[in-house]
């Protein structure tokens, strides 16, 4: 009998959290369907020395592929891959470091007209990292194998109110700032770094909210600020009119007004798009061409990864 007792109650536990999900549905997810198709997988990774992939990132040089770098263990390199998860190049930064890195993100940079690669070392799961570094270096051509870079500037920076662990890079588009997002707090952290961003100081980023929240369905019973808002990656469109961020279980999507600011647009509530369940999915990005989004997972129990597509419905009257 206590073993039935203590079945039935754990029963009703699970039927009590899905009649509150199920109230507390934001209308907005009621047509967040009609946006983009359910999500195909395209292939798994064929390289199995990607095992953590964290960032994902659409070249905007290379068309029809993906920047792809692995979580903390794994040296300071990137990983070129296409469509068919295949590994085209891999890209070594000479001298840098890959303590955390945690994502990635493509935009504008120094010179005009080119495409620049952001790569964020800002993970810090006990917060106790003071100083962050972002490594920014200009797209490099093609070549089929490995190559070596050793220019590249390493963007120093730290947050006004002390040390924080964060797994999103935001870049605007038409600003050139930089925005990131923390992880692990009941109310979550956006912090920008107003371009120009020079490399022979450190930086201390610019508060720009600390009331964010993705938790929709309101605090948790026995919160614990280790199991709450677990944002694990985002991406703002190449014409940086859309927003999406992600955490283990969710996609949110903004459609974005000219001249809003990245606070005023995730203060609002987001659109639910199509994810289709993964291991442990930490990365998402848009496709350079604006046709869809990607996401992709670190390995977990034995998995191997598959790069998941979700295509824009063509026939769309965007929110």
């Amino acid at each position: 009998m206590p073993y039935i007792r203590a079945f039935m109650f754990r029963l009703y536990i699970v039927a009590f959290v899905w009649l509150f999900a199920c109230s507390a549905r934001p209308k907005s997810e009621e047509i967040s369907g009609n946006l983009f198709e359910a999500g195909k997988r395209l292939a798994q990774l064929a390289d199995r020395s990607i095992t953590e992939a964290s960032g994902i990132v659409a070249s905007r040089k290379h068309a029809g592929m993906l920047w792809v770098h692995n979580d903390s263990g794994d040296s300071a390199r990137l990983f070129l891959v296409d469509t068919l998860g295949r590994t085209r190049m891999v890209v070594w930064l000479k001298g840098a470091r890959n303590r955390d890195w945690e994502d990635i993100a493509a935009g504008p940079g120094p010179v005009a007209g080119k495409s620049y690669l952001y790569v964020a070392d800002i993970g810090d799961n006990h917060a106790r990292h003071h100083e962050k570094v972002i490594y920014r270096f200009e797209e490099p051509d093609f070549e089929e194998g490995e190559i070596t870079l050793t220019q590249f500037d390493s963007i120093r920076l730290v947050y006004p109110d002390g040390p924080r662990d964060a797994e999103t890079l935001l870049t605007d588009p038409d600003t050139r700032d930089l925005f990131i997002l923390t992880k692990r707090e009941r109310k979550l952290h956006l912090y920008r770094l107003a371009w120009p961003y020079g490399t022979g100081t450190i930086h201390t980023a610019v508060l720009e909210a600390d009331d964010i929240t993705f938790n929709l369905l309101g605090e948790p019973r026995g919160y614990h600020p280790l199991y709450y808002n677990q944002v694990t990656g985002g991406d703002i469109s190449p014409d940086g009119s859309e927003i999406l961020i992600k955490d283990y279980s969710t996609v949110y999507y903004w459609k974005r007004r000219p001249r809003q600011s990245l606070a005023e647009v995730l203060r609002t509530r987001p659109f639910l798009l199509p994810y289709r369940p993964e291991a442990r999915g930490e990365a998402i990005a848009f496709s350079a061409d604006g046709k869809g989004y990607y996401t992709l997972s670190e390995e977990a129990d034995g998995i191997v990864p598959y790069l998941i597509f979700y295509a824009r419905k063509k026939s769309v009257t965007q929110p």
